[in-house]
């Protein structure tokens, strides 16, 4: 397959304007500019001077398991029987017909990650998905267990000490439940390591996260909760990712100190609590232009995932580069979610996740052309 004559963004610092890319079982075999292309005789794509791109990506979304027109049944984003639910992966939750995959793609949405959500301190295992039409969510996942969800501020207060009067009713308590759950997990993983015949699904859950196998993801978005999110991942040598930095801003200089870790946000949804109420698209510029990689997110179903484009169009109006937002939708989610060998930019050998626009991506006129993931035209 080729597709072809449009404005080419490898989203890895190349731009072709006159540009194609060439893909064969699902993987990237040639791109670059028409001219320098060999002769082809496969079924083509003319997008006539239109946009190329790599799929979009959401590196934090509940779409799937937090279901589009349907209230409790299809409400399986949080487990609030127990604060610590680490071993509840998202994949079992997740139904491959939620009406808002289709709206997603439509808008050039290929691969996002689905996660646990916000009300426990451990949510669960997150997963990275591609949006292909499948029924089964075994052929759509391209890693089960890509972050564990972790979260800090109001969220778990409201669930367990407001709702249920127990504990974490402080910032306090959420913080010394991080700890002591992860204690635990430190003392078992030396037990099992030790050749002791214990099992524990919880405890299990976090080796991973303890290994640095996988990351964190951390629900937080007041300053305070960012930086007891920091100091927690620097007690255990965790690897981590903030996911909102509603207010990172004014505490960018902490993050970028930790070895410049890509942030999962702005919190671009309307202010539904105190914690929200600065939020702001000038944010994730601000955040760049200190020296952060930026991942941006819907968060859906808190707002729609098909707004994704028009989420980091509106970042670009608030300061932040093109370059840099168009990052913020590829490379850098596929980089969070650990899945950027295979997919988020368009380079020899990775997956066929390309979309072809018929103007900028962040034009508010733009129409999606054509989505491929994995080579497969999914619209």
């Amino acid at each position: 397959m080729r597709i072809f004559n449009g404005t080419l963004i490898t989203c890895e610092g190349e731009r072709f304007e006159r540009g194609y890319v060439d893909f064969e079982n699902g993987v990237i075999t040639a791109f670059g500019a028409l001219a320098d292309a060999a002769p082809y005789s496969g079924d083509s794509l003319d997008v006539e001077g239109g946009y190329i791109m790599p799929g979009i990506m959401d590196a934090h979304t509940h779409i799937g398991i937090s279901e589009e027109g349907v209230r409790w049944e299809g409400e399986d984003c949080n487990e609030t029987t127990s604060p610590c639910t680490p071993s509840m992966r998202a994949m079992d939750g997740f139904y491959p017909f939620d009406t808002a995959i289709s709206k997603a793609v439509a808008a050039g949405v290929t691969t996002v990650a689905v996660s646990p959500g916000s009300t426990n301190v451990f949510g669960g295992q997150i997963a990275a998905v591609k949006l292909l039409k499948r029924g089964n969510v075994e052929e759509m996942v391209i890693k089960p267990y890509c972050a564990m969800k972790m979260a800090t501020g109001e969220n778990p207060k409201r669930n367990y000490g407001e709702n249920k009067g127990k504990s974490p009713m402080t910032r306090m308590a959420t913080a010394a439940i991080m700890r002591d759950e992860l204690t635990k997990a430190v003392r078992y993983m030396n037990k099992k390591e030790a050749g002791e015949d214990v099992y524990d699904a919880e405890l299990e859950a976090l080796i991973p996260l303890l290994r640095r196998e996988v990351p964190a993801h951390i629900h937080a978005h007041r300053s305070d909760d960012i930086l007891t999110a920091i100091r927690v991942c620097r007690e255990f040598n965790l690897r981590f990712h903030i996911i909102h930095a509603t207010c990172a801003s004014s505490i960018a200089e902490y993050l970028v100190a930790e070895q410049s870790i890509p942030v999962i946000g702005p919190s671009c949804g309307p202010a539904s609590k105190p914690e929200t109420v600065g939020g702001s698209f000038a944010t994730a510029g601000l955040l760049n232009r200190a020296g952060l990689e930026v991942a941006i997110t819907t968060d859906h179903d808190v707002t729609p995932l098909w707004l994704l484009p028009s989420f980091a169009a509106m970042c670009c109006k608030e300061g932040m580069s093109e370059d840099a937002a168009l990052r913020a939708i590829t490379i850098n989610p596929a980089k969070v979610m650990g899945v950027d060998e295979r997919t988020g930019s368009i380079a020899v050998g990775k997956d066929a996740d390309v979309v072809a626009f018929t103007g900028h991506p962040f034009h508010w006129l733009t129409q999606t052309k054509a989505v491929f993931i994995n080579g497969e035209r999914v619209l």
